[in-house]
């Protein structure tokens, strides 16, 4: 025996051992997996085929970023219901559409009266980012953000910009 140690404790002191290097080694497989989970992407919702125009990331954020100062000042209208509602009303605005939404039936018909009340449209690629956005906790199919005239100059100024986006985005018939 090494170091004074009868053979029942060097094979305590072994297994020690060994149970410190598995342990060291799971970690360091944890470690690895953490930091792939990390650097990979977001996973892309499956988008619906009809969800054109489709903001690209840089619209997607500015709209997203309306749709919230919209939200907290009270100028939205959120869901399907609503929306088809104050457009048929003919209020003036911008409707946002989330392009992730199944079935598609629910929201086909919107993009319709929007292009006979000339009223402009996008789709953005996730109905969470509109939930969240439209400050709700729930994912939302459609929001639509108007601008009455009373509205504050910046949030004017912004409507305006993405409105005018929205318009040189959409196809024309």
């Amino acid at each position: 025996p090494q170091l004074g140690l009868s053979s029942k404790n060097m094979v305590e002191v072994e297994e020690k051992k060994k149970g410190k290097k598995e342990k060291e080694k799971k970690e360091g497989k944890k470690r690895e997996g953490e930091e792939a989970e990390a650097v990979a992407p977001k996973k892309q919702r499956l988008l619906s085929p009809i969800a054109n125009p489709l903001a690209d990331k840089k619209l997607t954020k500015k709209t997203l970023k309306l749709v919230m100062a919209a939200s907290k000042e009270k100028r939205i209208r959120r869901g399907v219901k609503e929306v088809v509602k104050a457009i048929k009303k003919g209020e003036r605005g911008v409707c946002v559409i989330a392009g992730d939404i199944s079935p598609i039936d629910v929201i086909a018909h919107v993009p319709i009266l929007c292009e006979e009340k000339t009223v402009p449209y996008v789709y953005v690629p996730s109905k969470e980012e509109l939930g969240t956005a439209s400050m709700t906790k729930r994912p939302t199919s459609i929001v639509m953000v108007t601008c009455p005239k009373d509205a504050a100059d910046e949030y004017t100024k912004e409507f305006g910009e993405l409105s005018d986006e929205f318009k040189k985005i959409l196809p024309k018939f």
